[in-house]
């Protein structure tokens, strides 16, 4: 076991002994690495920052602080309950209490400039965490967002082109300050990258446990994709009754896509082995073939990787390959 991810919804709202119990489970079925990763997602509240060091002392040694902006016009926007004030007390709490410490910021938010995110972003820079996930805002169905955005009511995003000098910007600012890219929304100093998040773009295995918990195992030889109900409600019932979770066999062409989509996200790449059958088609050869032409992906031995510029358009990129 090299890592352990207590994240989705609000884990910070457990009891530390809580923590503690689980990772006390997890330890009995188990064997740890010696510098195994226990990473807890937590909201700057007052409330939960109180807990960290109870978390610490339950066995939790890294922390990601779901900031999502520094200022409170547009935390207010995002649906934020905390005020930024309180996110940089909270960010200061974890700093003194955690040797590792990530917070995560929004950025092409409505209204924002590129000035705006360049004081922003420094500002995020000098608060010392090892990494920081920043994301891109994105509109999608289904979502408040995206409810919002069909009825008029999210104006003031920026233009395609704005985003992508914001991305720039973004890439600029973080080698500057010696937390580089090495996956398309993440940053870090080097050796510190998340590697719990390592295993999902390498498309290792993980168990998925919890409402709403997916997982990849690798099973007598094959791959398998796990689900858990979303509802707590069923999830803890289904659990009582030991039918908590619900096991697919994934195909090797549904393997090989996957690996590619998730690979391709981070700066080392893929192994091109590990594409399989995929790899082998004449189709995606020429498709390779004409993304290195125009510097979008480099090839390295076995190994493809996009460029810079590629990652810019990494959706295009894929779907190019996967057709």
């Amino acid at each position: 076991m090299r890592s352990i991810f207590f994240g989705g919804g609000t884990p910070s709202l457990m009891p530390p002994e809580t923590v503690a119990a689980i990772i006390d489970a997890i330890r009995s079925a188990w064997s740890f690495a010696n510098d195994v990763e226990i990473t807890l997602e937590a909201n700057p509240t007052s409330i939960e920052t109180g807990r960290f060091r109870a978390y610490r002392d339950a066995g939790v040694n890294r922390v990601s602080v779901g900031i999502q902006a520094l200022n409170d016009s547009d935390l207010r926007h995002l649906g934020r309950l905390h005020t930024a004030a309180e996110a940089m007390t909270a960010l200061a709490i974890a700093r003194d209490t955690f040797s590792r410490v990530s917070f995560d910021l929004i950025y092409a938010r409505q209204h924002q400039t590129l000035a705006d995110w360049r004081a922003e972003l420094d500002l995020a820079l000098s608060m010392a965490a090892d990494h920081l996930s920043l994301y891109q805002l994105t509109v999608e169905p289904g979502t408040a967002f995206g409810d919002r955005h069909r009825r008029g009511r999210l104006a003031g995003l920026p233009s395609e082109d704005l985003s992508a000098d914001m991305y720039e910007l973004t890439q600029e600012l973080c080698d500057a300050h010696a937390r580089p890219a090495y996956e398309v929304s993440n940053h870090a100093s080097p050796g510190a990258e998340s590697r719990h998040n390592l295993i999902y773009w390498r498309a290792q295995d993980c168990a998925g446990i919890g409402p709403g918990a997916h997982g990849r195992l690798t099973l007598d030889g094959g791959r398998i994709a796990t689900e858990a109900p979303k509802a707590p409600g069923a999830w803890l019932v289904a659990a009582e009754n030991a039918g908590a979770t619900i096991y697919s066999p994934i195909s090797d062409d549904e393997d090989a896509a996957e690996a590619l989509i998730m690979g391709l996200r981070v700066n080392e790449g893929v192994a091109i082995t590990r594409l399989g059958a995929l790899a082998r088609t004449d189709p995606f050869q020429a498709s390779l073939s004409d993304l290195i032409d125009q510097n979008l992906i480099v090839r390295t031995e076995d190994r493809i990787a996009t460029t810079a510029q590629g990652r810019l358009i990494l959706n295009a990129l894929l779907r190019r390959l996967l057709d």
